[in-house]
């Protein structure tokens, strides 16, 4: 039976429980999302043959590498509207449906897949709490090979307002209009180590601040909103203000921006580019303290 409103969690658009996706496996209603990814550098697996060998029942693979714009030479790039409505219909992913998306378990790369059906205007978005790895814990089933989804109709409406530009972040981190978050470790955003990615400089944006989005997930799932506001405050965060989002490619950026979305902080939008695009270039200034 298609679960109706009532039986949704009152936030039904960020987190769902294993148990309660395991009840609802022949729901009609719903459309799983198996949106892992592999991190920057790591060349050693095969993420593709890994959804292969096992997935949740249904799921269809939302692989963001080849979902991102390929005409744009910086990663994870938000496609087209018209692209992306094409790709996610050749998926058999309706926006009607109630999509409920997970990763590995690490909340690595749900939130990038959340954010971007999200800003396409998909209504109805859950997140599997504790991805893969929770739901193998609970030894709940699994399914190999491909899903081929009958082709669908997904109307997308791109809000062009969440996606700030490499220009406007230069501006803004010139007369401070708004707060640029970075989600990359400290190491990383301190300069002190180099960038997974080849080719960048070390550093920050001057004038971000830094939340590693590790500090705001636990077990594949975000912390309780009072952890989540203590952290973003105790790094400087002011809820007040305008906030930009970024990161290393625009992934873990998304973890800022899903946490921010639960605790409702209003004027919240992403830096697509990230660190790809401003740590690559000379003629933007860099903080390297």
């Amino acid at each position: 039976m298609p679960a109706s409103s009532s039986d949704l969690p009152a936030s039904h658009e960020r987190f769902v429980s294993a148990n309660w996706l395991a009840s609802r496996l022949n729901d009609s209603s719903i459309t799983l999302i198996d949106a892992r990814m592999l991190p920057p550098g790591d060349t050693t697996r095969d993420i593709h043959a890994e959804y292969r060998a096992g997935h949740l029942p249904g799921a269809v693979f939302f692989d963001i590498e080849t979902l991102s714009d390929p005409s744009i030479d910086l990663p994870h790039m938000m496609p087209t509207r018209e692209n992306f409505a094409r790709a996610m219909g050749e998926l058999g992913i309706d926006d009607r449906q109630h999509l409920v998306i997970y990763d590995e378990g690490n909340l690595f790369s749900a939130p990038r897949a959340w954010w971007m059906l999200h800003t396409f205007g998909v209504k109805t978005l859950s997140i599997l709490s504790g991805g893969l790895a929770g739901w193998k814990a609970q030894g709940l089933p699994l399914e190999q090979g491909e899903v081929r989804r009958k082709p669908a109709t997904f109307h997308a409406t791109l809000d062009a307002s969440a996606i700030r530009s490499r220009e406007d972040v230069l501006a803004i981190s010139q007369d401070k209009s708004a707060q640029i978050i970075d989600a990359r470790p400290a190491a990383r955003f301190n300069a002190e180590v180099d960038e997974p990615r080849p080719g960048l400089h070390r550093g920050h944006i001057p004038g971000s601040l830094n939340v590693p989005w590790t500090d705001l997930v636990n077990n594949g799932a975000l912390k309780p909103n009072a952890e989540l506001a203590t952290i973003l405050h105790k790094h400087g965060v002011d809820f007040t203000r305008p906030i930009v989002a970024s990161c290393g490619s625009g992934v873990t950026a998304s973890v800022v921006v899903l946490a921010l979305t639960q605790l409702n902080i209003p004027n919240v939008t992403l830096y697509d580019g990230s660190w790809s695009d401003w740590g690559s270039r000379d003629d933007v200034p860099i903080a390297r303290d």
